[in-house]
């Protein structure tokens, strides 16, 4: 096959996926989730089938495991995220109001003749937040809940997803032999590679980040709260989570948190500063012990390519989009390098054209004065 046809081929093969995924996505979310459940989950599986463990057993107490830490979670901790949610919402005005005063009271200080100006901008803005704020909220929800599709999703997504971890959790590995045996014979090592270091990209990211997103989450929640900060398990478990993507999860939760400290506690230093101190503490804590040991420098994820791939899965198939975009950015990462390598040794990047046979010199045809050898 030449190889023209081989990028068509494959080029045509990501296009309808693509579609495909397009196509489904109204019904999708629920498969998505399982399987990247069990992509999480399938390491354990396989540690409890390697003790003596049946595949389907080990999969029964790993899903009923999971699904108790989710229980457990969502009976402790919805009813005060909720209760803080709602609090943040009614209270955001009134908390926008004393942070205008504080801004104020700074400025007048710092500004003197400049202050009206700062002040007629401060009005304006308090006044086009006051006037959308509920209209924002309003939108938000009917949106969330039009044509009662969110508890259609939910409902799916509570009994469809179980089903699909416990039977991708079983036939895992048939799974990947069976499209091992559709490869083709002739690019099979070098497609394996290929899926070799995409999984490893993946499975970092999504099992090793994903468990320091968890202990990140746990950090700032304790720690928020404990300073007696409010809202601190929401703020804290939000910035944990956001921690999926590198520094801007950090930057949201710091900025909000921060926010909250200056209009809780001024004219007190010392809770600010220790709302500060457990952010900075943060980064320590990622950048010198969870992602060197846990996660390690396997993703080759650049965070503006990751972002990137977030907003443009997200915009283009949804939910469903915001699960499949960092495996696909990382697969995407993966080919590309492969692609720039091959061209690098290319004889198009070398300019290495093929040798031609040029004809004999005219210092080695016979001269006029030279006669032909003897017969």
């Amino acid at each position: 096959m030449r190889i023209e046809r081989q990028v068509l081929f494959w080029l045509s093969a990501a296009l309808l996926s693509v579609l495909l995924i397009g196509l489904l996505r109204p019904v999708m979310l629920p498969f998505v989730a399982g399987i990247v459940i069990a992509y999480f989950l399938s390491p354990a599986a396989d540690r409890l089938t390697r003790w003596g463990m049946p595949r389907p057993i080990a999969a029964v107490l790993i899903i009923a495991v999971f699904a108790s830490v989710i229980i457990v979670a969502v009976v402790l901790l919805v009813p005060l995220l909720l209760t803080q949610a709602q609090e943040f919402a009614v209270s955001l005005p009134t908390e926008l109001e004393r942070l205008r005063t504080l801004l104020e009271g700074w400025a007048r200080q710092q500004l003197g003749a400049r202050y009206a100006d700062f002040q007629a901008g401060m009005e304006r803005a308090s006044t086009a937040l006051s006037e959308n704020w509920a209209s924002l909220a309003g939108a938000v929800a009917s949106k969330l809940w039009s044509q009662g599709r969110a508890v259609f999703d939910f409902m799916a997504l509570l009994l469809v997803t179980p089903l699909v971890v416990f039977y991708v959790l079983i036939d895992w590995h048939p799974m990947l032999a069976k499209i091992d045996s559709w490869l083709p014979r002739a690019h099979a090592p070098t497609i394996r590679r290929l899926a070799s270091e995409i999984n490893a990209a993946v499975s970092a990211f999504i099992r090793g980040q994903g468990t320091v997103c968890l202990v990140l989450a746990i950090y700032y929640a304790v720690g928020l709260s404990a300073v007696g900060l409010r809202y601190g398990l929401l703020v804290g478990l939000g910035t944990g989570v956001l921690s999926f993507v590198p520094f801007v999860g950090w930057a949201l939760g710091f900025i909000t948190a921060g926010t909250i400290a200056i209009v809780q506690f001024w004219p007190e230093p010392i809770p600010i500063l220790i709302v500060v101190g457990i952010f900075l503490g943060a980064q320590v804590l990622d950048a010198g012990f969870l992602s060197p040991n846990i996660v390690g420098s396997k993703i080759g994820l650049h965070p503006v390519w990751l972002i990137f791939s977030l907003f443009v899965f997200s915009y283009l198939f949804g939910l469903v989009g915001v699960l499949v975009a960092v495996p696909i950015a990382a697969a995407v990462a993966v080919l590309v390098r492969f692609a720039l390598k091959v061209y690098l040794e290319s004889d198009v990047y070398r300019g290495n054209a093929p040798a031609v046979e040029t004809p004999p010199s005219s210092s080695s045809a016979l001269s006029p004065t030279q006669s032909p050898p003897a017969p």
